[in-house]
């Protein structure tokens, strides 16, 4: 492996983070980082969850305080107290964590911290909302600027949340996974926003675990380890392979090695199913050994279907039969005792109670088996979590430690271990590895395998095509609330796949 940088000849930084350190009750997050980022470039950020890439953003936008170190903006040193300081020095952050305020409109989020106003007293409204319209055609988005923001689905506040850089002429941009959430269509809308900021000068970190993306889009790359700094490359004279190497200390396991799976007996069989507005007549089994991938567009109905087969939702048609037994799942606790568990698409609002420590999490769902005449047995909890820590590889400094401080990666590993820890015959994961850095997700995709081999029948919903194509026997193709195909893994394309998603195969 070569050593970064390489032959390239050096340009004046805008920004510049020197021997930046920050440390948490239990965990060094940095230690000594540096960066450098030039007007007009993208400059990507890599590393596994929990090696400080947001860490050191949030400290650049003033969201937390460095121990050590200095940042310096076009040859001054400042000191960002706050994220509206940042702003006013143009350093803006686009959150992998929406930021935003559910009750208030659109256009009331965009110029949040910056809104309009009549003598500097009363909101200019009209002129919000013209403004806010010029930004959402900018951005091919279809909603209004009057809308209420929490009556918008998690992408499209996504967008908003972009929008949001757009408002000022910022100097620095940092985007923090900004298309987890993102349609094919939005993401192509969204690299264009990123180029124009680029040819107007503005510089950009770009943080992302999607190596197409990063390869796309970036002039040069930084990698983060374990709150180390790795080095930096241009994006031209290096590869996926080099930088991954360096972000991981290793290189990844093997490809997953595909055999014909051990089929048990049909461990789920859904007939009929259907909710007015959402999907309708959805039957599909899966069966004992086996994981079947539900594949489509965001708003296919993938997630409805399955948060009904958990009794999240009422169905008005079908049946779910579980081991050959018509069942009834009225509740989360009903699919639970009939052996189903639902890793979530969204793990903060739905996966996890993020105040609570990372053992609490992990046994929430089947506390009472940890619990004698009223007391919990926290001793057998530890043991619990502590081998799921040690098989997902979550990286926290023990069991007693917040879900709140842990990287997002880290946090849906805790999710998987909370269900792992149920013992079920059913598992969905539901988006299992978004934002979860490369290393992490090629371990979970051989769990998902290795988890069938024991006998478990899985469900993978996913957005990314590499994932289920990697990791199901069957994929189940989606389009506007129908299935459109059942494939087996051996007569799957990739140009098939596209075709049954987007409609082609009906007609």
């Amino acid at each position: 492996m070569k050593e970064p940088i390489n032959s390239q000849p050096e340009e004046k930084p805008l920004l510049k983070l020197k021997n930046v350190s920050k440390s948490f009750p239990g965990v060094k997050a940095l230690d000594g980082v540096e960066l450098d980022v030039r007007a007009g470039e993208v400059h990507a950020l890599l590393g596994e969850n929990g090696a400080g890439k947001s860490t050191l953003m949030k400290i650049l936008a003033g969201i937390y305080q460095p121990d050590g170190g200095e940042v310096i903006l076009e040859d001054q040193l400042v000191h960002m107290s706050s994220p509206l300081e940042a702003r006013e020095h143009g350093v803006l952050l686009i959150h992998q964590e929406l930021s935003l305020v559910p009750d208030m409109t659109v256009a009331e989020n965009v110029f949040l911290g910056n809104i309009p106003r009549f003598a500097n007293i009363f909101v200019n409204n009209r002129h919000l909302n013209e403004r806010c319209g010029e930004i959402l055609t900018r951005l091919n988005c279809k909603f209004k600027p009057t809308e209420k923001l929490g009556n918008l689905s998690i992408a499209n506040q996504q967008m908003v949340e972009i929008a949001r850089a757009l408002v000022f002429q910022p100097k620095v941009v940092v985007f923090d996974e900004p298309t987890a959430s993102l349609t094919d269509y939005e993401k192509v809308v969204l690299f264009g926003v990123i180029r124009e900021l680029k040819e107007s000068g503005t510089a950009i970190v770009y943080i992302s675990h999607r190596m197409d993306e990063i390869f796309e889009l970036s002039d040069r790359i930084s990698v983060l380890r374990d709150g180390t700094y790795q080095g930096t490359f241009y994006t031209r004279q290096t590869n996926e392979d080099e930088v991954t190497q360096r972000m991981i200390g290793r290189d990844l396991d093997a490809d997953i090695e595909h055999q014909p799976p051990e089929l048990g007996a049909k461990a789920l069989q859904v007939s009929g199913l259907g909710i007015e507005g959402l999907y309708s007549d959805i039957s599909f089994d899966v069966h004992a050994g086996e994981v079947v991938g539900f594949y489509g567009l965001v708003g296919a109905g993938r997630t409805e279907i399955m948060e009904t087969i958990f009794g999240l939702r009422k169905p008005d048609s079908g049946s779910v039969q579980i081991n050959g037994q018509n069942l009834a799942i009225n509740s989360p606790s009903d699919a639970i005792d009939h052996g189903l568990g639902l890793v979530p698409e969204s793990r903060k609002e739905q996966g996890l109670v993020l105040g609570m420590s990372c053992k609490d999490n992990t046994t929430l769902a089947n506390i009472s088996e940890f619990t004698k005449l009223g007391w919990i047995d926290t001793s057998a909890e530890r043991k619990v979590f502590e081998e799921y820590m040690d098989k997902l590889r979550i990286k926290c400094p023990g069991w007693e430690y917040s879900t709140l401080n842990l990287s997002g990666g880290n946090q849906q590993k805790v999710v998987i271990g909370k269900w792992l820890s149920t013992s079920p015959k059913i598992l969905i994961l539901d988006e299992p590895t978004r934002g979860i850095d490369v290393g992490s997700k090629s371990e979970i995709h051989h769990l998902i395998r290795e988890l069938a081999k024991t006998g478990l029948a899985v469900i993978v919903v996913s957005s990314e095509m590499p994932e289920v194509l990697t990791v199901s026997d069957r994929i189940i193709a989606m389009y506007d609330g129908r299935i459109t195909r059942c494939f087996d893994r051996g007569e799957v394309t990739e140009d098939t796949l596209i075709r049954a998603i987007t409609g082609q195969t009906e007609r």
